[in-house]
């Protein structure tokens, strides 16, 4: 097993404007590496908490129904528990709302976006995007004029921009990139073994990461490391580590089309190869996180795990239909592979331990409103 101790937490000290004090903004868990924070956005207290209150603000919908949280809810790890997205005019998504657990470590933002990323040009997406609608503002100005209305921001963003006038719309999604930031999950059952609390796992899970991170199932290729992505990025970084990879779910046309709603990275590239090329998303709390792949297609991890043990999805019907397991741009590492029911129980006892109870209810990140 590949087994790192760490005896102490991480602390990244955060100024508070117009005082001297420092706080801790942001709390690094002992395993972690220090995130990259811009340096045109450095992180603060007030930025934070500014942050927050705009990502569970309403107004940042052009018909005011719905929030960046109404997306990303903090009992499902910053998912919907949908299959795919809906937007406030009810427009429904071709892919699923990916989880903030630990956006700052993300090489990239988005299921197959290979040029976005930075937390700041992201928030533009949902707020003024059209295709997809999903907050669907029209102009900055309506929201602006909407939170200089409401009398909680004067002192929120005089707190967080004292010397600046505000609000403007670079505030605001620098806020909200700051706060998204702090979504860090660190403790779950998992991290307290590795921290040195030997109890924190039982031994069903520890064989199921033996078997996680064995050559017969392959899983840490794509999801190894200490976020459980092998697309991430942190302040010690020297290399660009983003990736996206085709895990065999679709061939529609026998030989390695996706669904044309759904293409992956050739959406950019416009090359084949890119065909179903989507990032690894973190498995961290992955349990509460179904349905499960980018179009929700799959409802339980017993269904995710079935899909790799047979090298990849056979759809026998409906639009999508065919044979996943042949798509010639499948990834090298979903080979397949056969487990017994006690490896099948004791690998979901594994993933069940990467659930971090206390970041899906931590009052740092809930709703202030």
């Amino acid at each position: 097993m590949r087994l790192r101790l760490a005896p102490f937490a991480i602390f990244i000290a955060a100024c508070v404007p117009g005082g001297g004090e420092t706080q801790s903004a942001l709390r690094v868990p002992p395993n972690f590496p220090a995130p990259r924070i811009p340096e045109d956005n450095p992180l603060t207290v007030a930025k934070v908490e500014l942050g927050r209150h705009l990502f569970y603000d309403v107004r940042l919908s052009d018909n005011e129904t719905q929030s960046c949280a109404s997306c990303h809810r903090q009992e499902f790890a910053f998912t919907d528990g949908l299959p795919r997205g809906v937007g406030s005019t009810g427009e429904a998504h071709p892919r699923g709302s990916m989880s903030l657990a630990n956006v700052a470590y993300s090489a990239t933002l988005g299921w197959a976006n290979p040029v976005l990323t930075r937390l700041e040009d992201q928030a533009l997406v949902p707020m003024f995007g059209e295709e997809p609608v999903e907050l669907g503002l029209r102009d900055q100005e309506t929201l602006l004029a909407r939170l200089r209305a409401e009398p909680r921001y004067d002192m929120l963003f005089s707190d967080a921009y004292p010397d600046e006038e505000a609000p403007t719309l670079g505030q605001v999604v620098d806020a909200l990139g700051s706060f998204q930031r702090t979504l860090i999950s660190g403790n779950s059952a998992y991290d307290r073994y590795i921290a040195g609390e030997r109890s924190a796992m039982s031994a069903e899970a520890l064989r199921g990461l033996e078997l996680f991170e064995g050559e017969d199932l392959e899983c840490f290729h794509c999801h190894g490391g200490f976020n459980f992505s092998s697309s991430v990025d942190h302040a010690g970084n020297v290399f660009d580590q983003a990736t996206f990879q085709n895990n065999g779910l679709y061939n529609v046309d026998g030989r390695g089309a996706y669904p044309p709603d759904n293409p992956g990275v050739a959406e950019f590239t416009n090359e084949f190869v890119d065909q179903g090329a989507f990032k690894p998303p973190t498995l961290r709390n992955i349990a509460v996180t179904a349905p499960y792949m980018h179009d929700g297609s799959l409802a339980t991890l017993n269904d995710v795990i079935d899909m790799y043990a047979a090298g990849g999805q056979l759809t026998r019907e409906g639009p999508n239909t065919g044979d996943g397991r042949t798509n010639p741009n499948k990834s090298i590492f979903v080979t397949g592979f056969t487990l017994t029911e006690e490896d099948r129980a004791a690998l979901l006892a594994f993933l069940n331990s990467l659930t971090d109870e206390r970041f899906l209810s931590d009052p740092r990140f809930s709703n202030p409103w």
